[in-house]
């Protein structure tokens, strides 16, 4: 047991300067490897030898990693700690950033991947609980601002800084970069934070919930990862792992619905409030976040940019985002929040039909100003939808709604970059074929022999111009679809009802 009693000790001067920096770069380097590897997939698939479609798995799997280990962070907090397991969470991400970095093959790259996961996990929710443990109670709430920055500002610099690094170092760097910010945090936090270290208690997991949990969602990921290369349910492997998925799902809900001490505690969707608002959740954030990995792709692809410009591009719905932020802080004091939600998810989705009419032709800025716009929707949906939530559910269950609510929110990305990338990749290949049955090339193979252009390469031409507007027109139908979706998720929110309270800052910690 730590000498300390399990009560706030909060720093004041240069030591709460130094100790805050620590936790919030701590954060910042968390979140932003959700989105550095957006635009280096074609890089690190390139250099590894698979498709950009397998390359995405470098996402998928972070994020299914980090969802899973959510759910342990407070049981782990109470047997370890939470310094200790701040201090370690950071060693393990620090060393599996290393070792992705260092990988030669791809399911190298994918184990380490999935320990990144697995550290980063407890680090957001452990970076909030012990900022507000050592900023005295009057100054909660620039704790939490700081923290929000971090969350919100990693995701701008994210997909600029894997495209420089990309194109003008390797994608080594993308996870190398990591290990100067751990090393910092993890000394700033040995020689700080110990102070602030939480009362150990001996609680129990539940085992076979968990077990139950990592075996369903992994069979899941794995059906909609190989599912499209193995012809889905014709393919024996793929049905059983959506046998597996199926049933070890209905056998964990009924588990968890009779355990007293549940590793995901289901019976708070009770509250329709809460279960409106983390269905609202999942269905919003897991088509944002497609675009957020799907636009990358095609603009390197098809369209010819860098890594770097294609960063540039995909980062403005980040910078419109921080701007809108302080006007939400503010409406949500008058506004009924299911409005808010509501207008932010609409938002969302009328900016992405902006998207529905680009082309093979289009400019910088007619790529970029639907970024821009979109991100002026995202703090609006991001922010009330929480307070929804948590409002609606009793106090002694917002800890386990809050933990519920991020592993939703995290999983949902994973199973839309797949769902969206299996649907992409077919509608691009249907666009083609469509194509080709209307294709006259008489007029466009005279002009190119005129020009000198030998009957190979005059094929080659035409072929690249064929595949260049089939995934234009596959990307246009994405983002219709995806416009839909929001549709629905904005709906969806209406069926809570109006939160009869007002959740404090930090009332999950």
């Amino acid at each position: 047991m730590p000498d300390q009693p399990d009560q706030p000790t909060t720093f004041t001067g240069t030591k709460l300067l130094v100790a805050a920096l620590a936790l919030a770069l701590s954060n910042f380097m968390v979140v932003l490897d959700t989105t550095i590897a957006n635009v280096s997939v074609p890089h690190i698939s390139g250099g590894l030898g698979v498709s950009p479609d397998d390359g995405t798995w470098i996402i998928t799997s972070y994020s299914v990693a980090e969802a899973v280990c959510v759910p342990l962070t407070g049981f782990l907090t109470a047997r370890i700690g939470s310094v200790k397991l701040f201090i370690a969470a950071l060693v393990g991400f620090a060393t599996c950033s290393l070792l992705c970095g260092l990988s030669t093959s791809f399911p190298e790259i994918l184990l380490f991947r999935l320990g990144q996961g697995f550290s980063g996990g407890p680090l957001m929710p452990l970076t909030q609980t012990l900022l507000l443990r050592i900023f005295p109670d009057n100054k909660r709430g620039q704790a939490l601002g700081l923290w929000s920055m971090t969350t919100v500002t990693a995701p701008i610099l994210g997909p600029i800084l894997g495209g420089v690094l990309s194109d003008n170092w390797s994608w080594h760097w993308i996870f190398f970069i990591n290990l100067p910010i751990a090393i910092g945090c993890m000394t700033g936090a040995w020689l700080l934070l110990r102070p602030v270290e939480t009362t150990l208690r001996l609680v129990r997991i539940d085992k076979a919930g968990l077990a139950l949990m990592v075996v369903w969602i992994a069979a899941l990921q794995m059906m909609l990862d190989l599912g499209h290369d193995r012809d889905w349910f014709h393919n024996g492997f793929i049905t059983t792992l959506g046998l597996i998925a199926l049933t070890g799902f209905a056998v964990f809900v009924t588990w968890e619905l009779t355990e007293k001490e549940p590793v995901v505690d289901i019976w708070v969707f009770r509250h329709r409030g809460f279960s409106a608002s983390v269905v609202a959740l999942a269905f919003a954030f897991g088509t944002y976040f497609t675009s957020a990995v799907i636009i990358p792709q095609w603009l390197q692809g098809d369209l010819g940019y860098t890594a770097t410009w294609a960063g540039y591009a995909t980062a403005f719905s980040g910078v419109s985002a921080v701007i809108a932020s302080p006007f939400v802080g503010k409406l949500s004091a008058t506004v009924d929040p299911r409005r808010l939600v509501c207008f932010g998810i609409l938002w969302l989705g009328a900016t992405t039909l902006l998207r529905c009419h680009w082309n093979s032709g289009a400019d910088f800025w007619s790529l970029a100003i639907p970024q821009l716009l979109q991100g002026i929707g995202l703090p609006f949906f991001f922010i009330p939808v929480t307070s929804i939530g948590l409002a609606a559910v009793e106090p002694g269950e917002i800890a386990s709604a809050a933990g519920l609510m991020s592993f939703l929110r995290t999983l949902s990305g994973a199973v839309g970059t797949s769902v969206s990338t299996t649907a992409w990749d077919d509608d691009t290949r249907v666009a083609r074929s469509g194509l080709v049955s209307k294709l006259h090339t008489g007029g466009v193979t005279t002009t190119l022999q005129a020009q000198g252009y030998s009957p190979g390469r005059i094929r080659g031409v035409i072929e690249q111009l064929v595949n260049n507007e089939a995934a234009a027109l596959a990307t246009n139908h994405l983002f219709l679809v995806s416009a839909l979706i929001f549709l629905f998720a904005a709906m969806l929110i209406w069926a809570a009802p109006k939160p009869a309270v007002k959740i404090a800052p930090g009332t999950a910690h």
